[in-house]
């Protein structure tokens, strides 16, 4: 194997620049020539690819985002556009694929693999954190730190006016950013998807709260089926007499931004994992961490399972946070 190439598909993610240069310069340090894909598989469909060198990513490993750039793609969801994409491989003589990305990503290379079996290797990248096979995948932890620090602000101003105060944070269908970043940020309830409550509890729970205190920050992951915050914050304001609730969605500043150096390194360590698992050719194969240490999953399990929430932490945040 002489040729491989980089893309980054679906949401972009801290510490994705951080692993592309990771693969680069691992790469080439075992003389493998890198092709950078740009705009994820669209890009690969419409023959976007170049050449990326040490240098090129030199700087880079502070940056959020991609500088590939990423997009989703309706076409590679058909045969025909995976068989496009295959042929462009060919073209470029390329024989290697690494994949960052969410599951969705994940699931599409898997797909991939299984139709040509060209080499395929998977990183975890994602903020939601719900890629079964590691830990952490990259990007969580810049995201939990820009979410406890928005979340840090709002509490000055809930607090100074007395008031209940939703904070939405990002998520999908997994809980773990809203339960790391409410721990850390010290919230009084935390929600998420995982736990069923219906509206009649959490007001509950807020309103036991409210006798003691007047200022109460509740993480709602985006997961929970509640309905809009406008209704679920006038459901509470409607129970709880005099109280003053007010809502946040944090939305997309928790994708963007510097990457912490926890993803940094994660980054790092991923990226030249894949060289490794390249140049001992595996096929089809995440890469993650588990313990501080690398394992391989394959990635038919991967898209098939889901990264599940700590229960003990949990369990911890409901002992020390409704007070």
């Amino acid at each position: 194997m002489k040729k491989i190439a980089v893309l980054t598909s679906g949401g972009d993610a801290p510490g994705m620049n951080a692993c592309i240069r990771a693969i680069v310069r691992s790469a080439y340090n075992k003389d493998l020539l890198v092709y950078g894909i740009q705009y994820g598989y669209s890009g690969l469909i419409k023959n976007n690819i170049k050449i990326i060198k040490p240098e090129d990513v030199g700087n880079t490993i502070h940056i959020g985002g991609t500088f590939l750039k990423t997009a989703r793609s309706k076409e590679f969801f058909t045969r025909e556009g995976r068989k496009i994409a295959y042929q462009n491989l060919k073209k470029n003589n390329i024989d290697g694929l690494i994949v960052l990305g969410g599951d969705g990503s994940l699931t599409g290379a898997n797909i991939f693999y299984k139709e040509n079996k060209l080499s395929v290797i998977g990183v975890p990248c994602t903020i939601d954190n719900d890629i079964y096979g590691t830990d952490y995948s990259i990007g969580f932890a810049s995201a939990r730190e820009t979410v406890v620090e928005a979340i840090d602000k709002i509490r000055d101003t809930a607090a100074s006016h007395e008031r209940i105060f939703i904070v939405e944070v990002m998520g999908r269908e997994s809980g773990s950013l809203a339960l790391e970043s409410g721990i850390a940020a010290g919230a009084e309830l935390i929600l998420i998807p995982e736990k069923k409550y219906s509206i009649s509890d959490v007001t509950k729970k807020i309103s036991k709260i409210n006798v003691e205190k007047k200022s109460i920050i509740v993480v709602y992951a985006e997961g929970c089926k509640f309905g809009s915050l406008k209704k679920l914050s006038k459901s509470i304001k409607s129970k709880i007499k005099d109280s003053n609730v007010r809502y946040s969605i944090l939305g997309h500043i928790q994708r963007g931004g510097t990457a912490t150096p926890s993803d940094r390194i994660l980054g790092s360590i991923l990226g030249n994992q894949t060289i490794e698992c390249i140049l001992k050719n595996k096929k089809n194969v995440m890469v993650g961490l588990v313990n501080n240490k690398i394992v391989l999953n394959d990635l038919n399990i991967v898209a098939n399972k889901k990264n599940i929430i700590d229960k003990d932490l949990y369990e911890l945040a409901n002992v020390i946070s409704n007070y």
